[in-house]
C-alpha cells in the first residue's frame, strides 16, 4: 500500500520531470510537501490527445460513471495484479495511465526513497468525472504491487515505480499487447540504490485501500 507520500525536491529538480512546466499558477506558489495524503490535491504528468501535460489531481480515484462525487470511499491504490479487471480501473487502466512525482514513499513509520535523495515516479492510473452542471474533478490513484526485500519488513505491497526514460511508453493509450507488454514494469523493483529510514512521524494510515472523499 501507498498510503502517503513526500514531494520535498526542489523546483529545479522537479521542472525536468515535468516537461519544463507545472500547471498554471502552481509555478509561482510551488513549496515542498513533506507529507501528501489521500484526499489531497496532487501533481501528476499524464497524456491525452497526444499531448503530455502536468496537472493537479486529487488522489483517490472518483470513476467517469460514479452517479454522486460525494458518496462512499474512493480508492487510492490499485493492485497491479487486478488493475484491467476491476470496473473502476479498467477503463483508466488502458487509456488513462499517470505518472505522479514522489522523494519519498512512507510505509509503518519508515521513509522510503532513493539514496541519491532523487525524485521517482510512481506509476497511476486517472479518470475525469463530469457533472450535470458540466463541473470536472479529475482524480487518480497508485499502482501497488508486491514488496521487495527492502519494503517487505514494512508491508506486504509497495507502490509500483516507473524507471527514468519511460515515462511515455507508461502513459499511452495501448491495446491488449501493450499493455501486457507494461507488465514486467510492475512486478516490483530492485532495491539497490534505495533506502528505508526509521523514525518519520505520519498521521494515522488506514489499512485498507480506500478512504471518504476528503480524509
Amino acid at each position: 500500500m501507498c498510503g502517503r507520500y513526500s514531494l520535498t525536491a526542489r523546483i529545479d529538480q522537479l521542472l525536468p520531470l515535468m516537461g519544463g512546466a507545472l500547471p498554471e499558477g502552481l509555478l509561482q506558489h510551488y513549496a515542498p510537501r513533506p507529507l501528501i495524503r489521500p484526499g489531497e490535491p496532487v501533481l501528476a504528468l499524464r497524456q491525452e490527445h497526444g499531448q503530455i501535460r502536468s496537472s493537479l489531481m486529487l488522489w483517490g480515484l472518483l470513476p467517469e460513471w460514479s452517479k454522486d462525487p460525494l458518496g462512499g470511499a474512493r480508492p487510492f491504490n490499485a493492485r497491479a495484479e487486478t488493475v484491467a479487471e476491476k470496473a473502476s480501473f479498467r477503463g483508466p487502466w488502458r487509456h488513462r495511465r499517470c505518472l505522479l512525482p514522489a522523494d519519498g514513499f512512507f510505509e509503518k513509520g519508515h521513509r522510503v526513497g532513493r539514496r541519491d535523495g532523487l525524485p521517482f515516479w510512481l506509476a497511476g492510473i486517472w479518470d475525469r468525472w463530469i457533472g450535470p452542471d458540466g463541473s470536472e474533478v479529475e482524480s487518480c490513484c497508485v499502482l501497488t504491487t508486491a514488496p521487495n526485500a527492502l519494503v517487505a519488513p514494512l508491508h506486504d505491497r509497495m507502490p509500483v515505480i516507473v524507471p527514468e526514460g519511460l515515462e511515455q511508453a507508461w502513459m499511452e493509450p495501448l491495446d491488449g499487447p501493450g499493455l501486457r507488454a507494461l507488465q514486467p514494469l510492475m512486478h516490483g523493483w530492485s532495491p539497490e540504490g534505495w533506502l528505508a529510514e526509521g523514525g518519520q512521524k505520519t498521521s494515522k494510515q488506514s489499512d485498507v485501500d480506500q478512504l471518504p472523499l476528503f480524509g
